[in-house]
């Protein structure tokens, strides 16, 4: 694939989470510690999904770790993350690999899976692009909480731009493997409305995505676009979703005027999550 050897350093750190070691591991452990409640109803089926929101951790870190605290029991499981999320900053039409052969967070470095992302660069949806990770927070700030619950692990990170829920699917399924392959989507739900409105929308959004259908509209979800493509994948495997956790900035942060909504779901077989 051309990959040369370079890493991509953090963009976010000191913003949207602490880009100091210590208070990092601090603030993470805070938020697995005020989750772990939750998780423990889980079941005995252990994820093959998640959906993840990818706010700055005052905002939406609370309903990340509630996906998170899920793979309690799979640090060692866990050897690969297809992460997926969608791109703020730069337009592509595709999915784009970041050309590196590692990304960088404040806990040190996370190595890229070369060969999974040589499998899918065959595809004609898949570009790469390092301009669209350079700054694309959607995909670092699930980095701190993976290097917390997981062992070792690569991570094959793809910035969605504009595509189609078919085209997201063949590259999911493509990389989809078993147990040792975990799948991340990162979206954020609606975004700027009032308290009450908010919690109605996310609420119907949820319905979508307990039935397995298509968003309809970017206006629930800024990652819809990958989140339709898991939302197929997961349909053709027979996966069923569950809610973990549903609130907004304005539970989290305080102010309810004008608020954006979290979500954190994951998806599992009923028999063995795979």
């Amino acid at each position: 694939m051309g990959q040369v050897a370079e890493v991509r350093p953090p963009a976010v750190a000191g913003s949207f989470y602490p880009g100091d070691a210590r208070a990092l591991r601090r603030d993470l452990r805070g938020l697995l510690a005020g989750a772990v409640l939750e998780s423990e109803t889980w079941g005995e089926a252990p994820p093959k999904a998640l959906i993840v929101p990818h706010a700055g951790y005052i905002y939406s870190g609370p309903v990340a770790a509630s996906a998170y605290a899920t793979l309690g029991t799979q640090r060692d499981r866990i050897k690969r993350v297809v992460l997926l999320g969608p791109t703020h900053r730069v337009a592509i039409a595709g999915l784009a690999l970041p050309g590196v052969s590692a990304f960088e967070t404040p806990l040190g470095l996370v190595p890229l899976d070369l060969a999974a992302m040589e499998q899918v660069q065959s595809f004609p949806q898949v570009l790469i692009s390092p301009a669209a990770h350079a700054l694309e927070h959607s995909l670092e700030v699930q980095l701190p909480f993976l290097q917390t619950v997981l062992d070792a692990f690569h991570l094959v990170p793809l910035a969605v731009g504009e595509a189609s829920p078919e085209s997201v699917a063949e590259v999911i399924e493509a990389l989809w493997g078993g147990p040792e392959t975990l799948v991340i989507v990162s979206s954020d739900l609606c975004h700027y409305r009032p308290y009450h409105e908010a919690r109605e929308l996310d609420a119907r959004t949820w319905d979508s995505i307990q039935d397995l259908q298509m968003l309809r509209s970017h206006e629930q979800a800024c990652g819809a676009t990958p989140l339709n493509g898991l939302l197929l994948a997961a349909r053709r495997r027979g996966l069923k979703p569950r809610l973990l956790d549903l609130r907004n900035s304005g539970d989290t942060a305080g102010d309810h005027r004008s608020v954006v909504g979290y979500g954190a779901f994951a998806f599992a077989n009923a028999d063995d999550g795979t």
